[in-house]
């Protein structure tokens, strides 16, 4: 069985045909589709983090929205990126969101992405230090948030306010916070650093890096590094990983208006940070023909998560809309229900 989750960027423009106008828009109505989503029996509600951008941004007053509002549907990020946070202030955020919804949480941290800001994480007053790179100081940042919510001693105690010395872990302090940490990888080579830390894995519709196979095959092969640099690294149990896809099945006059000309996607090749990137492509048609080609999908066979990311200025009740056929017309067939 593989659970199923949406994807959210949280789009808001005032332009023709959007339903998410404004911010309060954009925000509102991504806790409405959360709930309806799990009443449709969707597994995972998350959210995508930009920054400097109409998009979703600041996730934690969100997830604990969404986690007051419903019951089972797992709720996370997809990924928040490490470089503007201060991993202290965001472990007692953490904390709190997954405690209102009852240990749900389930949280996707990476370095982050291009960006409409010019390193828009010193604006916030996150300067790596000389000799580290961005990418350093998101990974650094990562260790003392993982330390922290896992309960280890971070500032040391007054002892005329405590009575004793030592270190004093944050506040509130949420149990199991710590398994379901997730790192969103890139490249095979973040996917080895991530099996080496024991994160869960979270691979998106990019990959920082391209090899000439196509992407489902290459990501496939990120899987595999991760895994096994996860055995290798002794931790215990089953690591779980998700891929994200744009699944859009065309079974009204709606979606063939909405998408009809996406029909031939294919996979798409650009220039990222300097090197070579690899776009997967859309699965856009009837739902038979979505079926055959997710059956055939090297990283989505190897994947336990599935997050299908959704338009969301369409509207919750068209987002629904489209779940709903996923879940009954596609993951039925595919056997990811049973």
């Amino acid at each position: 069985m593989k659970r199923i989750g949406f994807l959210s960027f949280g789009h808001y423009q005032p332009v023709p045909g959007s339903v998410a106008r404004t911010a309060r828009d954009a925000l509102v109505q991504t806790i409405e589709l959360a709930v309806a989503a799990e009443e449709l029996g969707i597994d995972g509600a998350y959210l995508r983090v930009h920054h400097f951008a109409p998009q979703l941004a600041s996730p934690f007053p969100l997830l604990a929205a969404i986690g007051a509002r419903t019951s089972t549907i797992e709720i996370g990020t997809a990924v928040i990126d490490m470089r503007y946070e201060n991993p202290l202030y965001m472990a007692e955020d953490a904390a709190a969101a997954d405690l209102i919804s009852g240990g749900r949480l389930q949280l996707g941290l990476s370095r982050g992405s291009p960006e409409t800001a010019l390193n828009g994480y010193e604006s916030f007053g996150y300067v790596p230090t000389e000799g580290e790179t961005d990418a350093d100081d998101a990974r650094t940042k990562t260790e003392i948030f993982r330390a922290a919510i896992a309960g280890a001693g971070v500032a040391p105690a007054n002892p005329q306010m405590t009575g004793r010395s030592g270190l004093l872990a944050i506040q509130p302090q949420s149990p199991g916070l710590s398994d379901r940490i997730w790192w969103g990888s890139g490249t095979r080579a973040t996917a080895k650093w991530t099996g080496e830390q024991g994160m869960n894995l979270m691979s998106s519709t990019l990959l920082a890096e391209d090899t000439g196979v196509p992407f489902d095959e290459l990501q496939a092969e990120q899987i595999a590094i991760y895994r096994e640099a996860w055995a290798a690294a002794g931790h215990g149990g089953e690591p779980r990983v998700s891929v994200s896809r744009s699944i859009l099945p065309l079974t009204t006059q709606k979606d063939w208006e909405y998408f009809g000309r996406e029909r031939d996607s294919e996979d798409q090749i650009g220039h990222l940070d300097g090197g070579l990137a690899r776009f997967g492509k859309s699965y856009v048609g009837a739902p038979d023909e979505i079926v055959v080609s997710l059956g055939t999908d090297a990283a989505v066979q190897a994947a336990d998560t599935v997050l299908v990311t959704v338009p969301n200025q369409l509207g919750v009740d068209y987002n629904a809309h489209l779940l709903e056929t996923i879940v009954e017309q596609v993951a039925g067939p595919l056997g990811w229900r049973d």
